[in-house]
């Protein structure tokens, strides 16, 4: 039986496209060592939804009518994993590749289970032009 739309929350797979986060090679080993696995970490944009996660470490949801602006970073990050404050999180498995979304209002996403806002969300994906043509 075909679905007929989008489960409240989710995006509708039928119409939505994931991009993996990129992992640098030493990273993803790290990463998987903590459980933090590559294969469960990406950017889903789906018609009413887009859905941001990285394993356990970081997950969210919103609608891309609060997307602002989206395009490169421009430049390198060092670090590597899940941090930020204020509003601003880099969700990163690479240092470059990244594509900064800005949101208004802000929205709610978790940080290890912890709830947080995100204005800004920093995301290493492995097609940026793609991601960035797909947010629209």
């Amino acid at each position: 039986m075909k679905k007929s739309g989008a489960v409240a929350g989710r995006s509708s797979s039928e119409h939505a496209r994931r991009f993996p986060i990129r992992f640098d090679r030493w990273y993803a080993i790290l990463s998987t060592a903590l459980l933090l696995f590559p294969s469960r970490s990406f950017v889903e944009v789906g018609t009413d939804m887009v859905r941001v996660e990285m394993g356990w470490g970081f997950r969210a949801r919103f609608p891309p009518t609060a997307i602002v602006r989206a395009g490169p970073l421009g430049r390198e990050a060092i670090s590597r994993g899940v941090h930020g404050f204020f509003g601003r999180w880099l969700v990163n498995g690479s240092g470059d590749d990244i594509v900064a979304i800005d949101l208004e209002p802000p929205q709610p996403a978790r940080v290890t289970g912890f709830p947080v806002r995100l204005r800004r969300l920093m995301v290493s994906v492995d097609d940026p032009a793609a991601l960035v043509a797909a947010l629209g």
